[in-house]
């Protein structure tokens, strides 16, 4: 199954069409395979949640994380 990819001017919205086909697309399953395997649990709890204030927050902490790595 290929994923398709659209674009639009921002501040457009849906048309109903589109609107449809994601009404559609949300009656179905994930599909997982090897290239996008479902995570399990202990894989998911590995994510952090990442919001920073401002872009000098987002660079202070990129920063710091280089000289750890």
């Amino acid at each position: 199954m290929a994923n398709k990819i659209y674009s639009r001017p921002a501040g457009t919205g849906l048309t109903p069409e589109e609107t449809a086909m994601l009404e559609e697309a949300e009656k179905y399953p994930p599909e997982y395979d090897e290239d996008s395997p479902k995570l399990t649990p202990e894989q998911l709890a590995q994510f952090k949640p990442v919001h920073y204030g401002s872009m000098e927050e987002r660079a202070h902490v990129m920063q710091n994380n280089k000289k750890t790595a």
